[in-house]
């Protein structure tokens, strides 16, 4: 891939309220034999229409949830089931509580497990598939969009790989707090229906309290849903996960090339988005890398607080493989494997096929540019396009590198005009502020519509990794409230509101979180 030089050199020169919440203790943990799943029809009205379970018996494998032993309820997002149209009250009941936490099967579900292979840290995969997570199906909001219902942790599946299918509530917190908050951010993502503990011990490097996670996407057909069957040569599934996925998602798309250009696209306006904020995904697999373009997984994932294009949040990139400055490049090598996995279905004459994928594929880098531009120009407050753009936003960028200064709190704070950052305070950065000033003369508009970008475009919070971790040690002890106080904080992340204050500091010395870690 390559980027304009002056940005490639910046990544390398380095190298709501709305809710329901019913539990405020952790339960006793304790085990129960298996109960029997029971079904639902009527008090839940969900409609599900599961399109998904209607492809071949290959892409997946029917199977029950594992029931746990003692559900309590800790979060139902009822602004989001109001959304899709799902009745509130009888998700927030008894009947509703079984479904959330797999106890329980309401009428039309067709719960499964689905396929899929991965490269995982550049490393070949052929069978990972859904370990530790159900679909439950597809519903039809009433504003039409077709949306997955799935389960994450619900139990053991014959992609589990030995695991034990489960979820921590550490990793179930951080999903609900941060896909949500990127919601509320404007950025493309899964989303968060329900939190419920399980009244289980899960096993990881000690016993923790288990939870299962309701959670929301367009779909989970990923990158590795097509490398599972390109790898299997069996090219009447990938025509039929082709034909599926360009209908549901791309249904402009008229041939195989134009649904690879349109995933194309959104992916780089994804990846550019992540960076305006910040935001670190952490495990960049093909796995993790959904056709819909929106993000998914929220594993060691981070959002950066001093800034540097090299930081790595994530305990098991070593190599660095998915730092804060690679993501483009990841996303590019992503695409290629996904470009790979459908050269049958472009031409069958294979030169043909890889020629046209190759020019498709190398869109990426320009798109992604363009957008990472557009992006990085509001948040400076500029609206037209100018020659030189670019270079005011890397000078900027690397003046915060070389003083560590704070990526949401710098933008926010020439957002505000508040000296509250570092560089704000150094001379180097007064010729920086010069040069903007200059540039934004050329606007040839008053100082108040560009303030007014600026403030919709530079949060004033984000979810902070000390803050978070702070979060989650408070609910394995019993205590929910500094959960309940961040996730109604995130909702409004552009707006200063006093109360949330400390939030939105920066950790100081000794705060800091260098690690985030998966839930498996």
């Amino acid at each position: 891939m390559r980027l304009s030089a002056r940005i490639f050199w910046h990544f390398v020169r380095f190298a709501s309220g709305g809710d329901i919440w019913t539990t405020k203790k952790v339960v006793t943990l304790w085990q129960s034999p298996p109960r029997e799943l029971r079904f639902f029809s009527m008090a839940l009205n969900i409609g599900f229409d599961n399109s998904y379970g209607r492809l071949p018996k290959r892409f997946y494998t029917r199977l029950s949830a594992t029931p746990v032993a003692a559900p309590k309820l800790i979060r139902l997002n009822v602004r989001l089931a109001a959304e899709l149209g799902l009745d509130v009250d009888a998700l927030a009941n008894d009947e509703g509580l079984a479904v959330l936490a797999g106890n329980a099967v309401p009428g039309g579900a067709d719960p499964l497990a689905q396929a899929y292979a991965g490269h995982q840290f550049g490393g070949w995969s052929p069978s990972l598939g859904d370990g530790r997570a159900l679909l439950l199906g597809e519903i039809l909001a009433p504003d039409g969009r077709r949306v997955d219902l799935q389960l994450k942790g619900s139990g053991p599946t014959p992609y589990s790989r030995s695991g034990d299918g489960r979820a921590w509530l550490g990793p179930v917190l951080r999903e609900y707090i941060v896909s949500e908050a990127m919601y509320a951010l404007g950025i493309p993502t899964t989303r968060a229906l329900a939190a419920v503990a399980t009244g289980e011990t899960v096993w990881r490097e000690e016993p923790r309290p288990g939870a299962v996670l309701t959670r929301v996407a367009s779909s989970h057909i990923r990158v590795g849903t097509f490398q599972y069957f390109a790898a299997r040569k069996d090219r009447d599934a990938l025509a039929h996960l082709e034909a599926h996925a360009r209908a549901r998602h791309y249904p402009q798309a008229t041939s195989t090339l134009e649904f690879l250009a349109a995933v194309v696209a959104r992916q780089a306006d994804l990846i550019a988005s992540w960076m305006a904020v910040g935001f670190i995904h952490g495990v960049m697999n093909t796995d993790n890398c959904q056709i819909a373009g929106e993000t998914i997984d929220y594993g060691p994932c981070a959002f950066m607080d001093a800034y540097h294009p090299a930081q790595v949040f994530s305990s098991i990139d070593r190599g660095g493989r998915y730092a804060f400055g690679r993501q483009p490049e990841m996303a590019y090598w992503n695409l290629a494997q996904f470009a790979t996995s459908l050269l049958d279905l472009i031409d069958d004459d294979a030169e043909r096929a890889v020629a046209a994928a190759t020019e498709v594929v190398q869109q990426f880098a320009p798109l992604f540019e363009a957008a990472w531009v557009d992006k990085f120009r509001a948040k400076i407050g500029l609206q037209s396009a100018q020659g030189g753009d670019a270079t005011l936003i890397g000078d900027l960028l690397e003046l915060m590198a070389e003083t560590k200064s704070d990526f949401t709190n710098t933008f926010r704070g020439l957002t505000d005009k508040k000296a509250d950052a570092p560089l704000l305070l150094t001379p180097a950065f007064a010729g920086w502020h010069k040069a903007w000033e200059r540039r934004r003369a050329k606007e040839g508009e008053s100082g108040a519509e560009p303030t007014a970008l600026m403030q919709r475009t530079n949060p004033a919070i984000i979810p902070r990794n000390h803050q978070v971790e702070a979060a989650i040690k408070a609910a394995v002890k019993g205590d929910y409230t500094p959960f309940e106080r961040l996730t109604t904080a995130l909702a409004a992340p552009y707006s200063i509101l006093s109360e949330f204050d400390d939030l939105r500091a920066a950790p100081l010395p000794g705060q800091e979180v260098t690690a985030t870690f998966c839930g498996t």
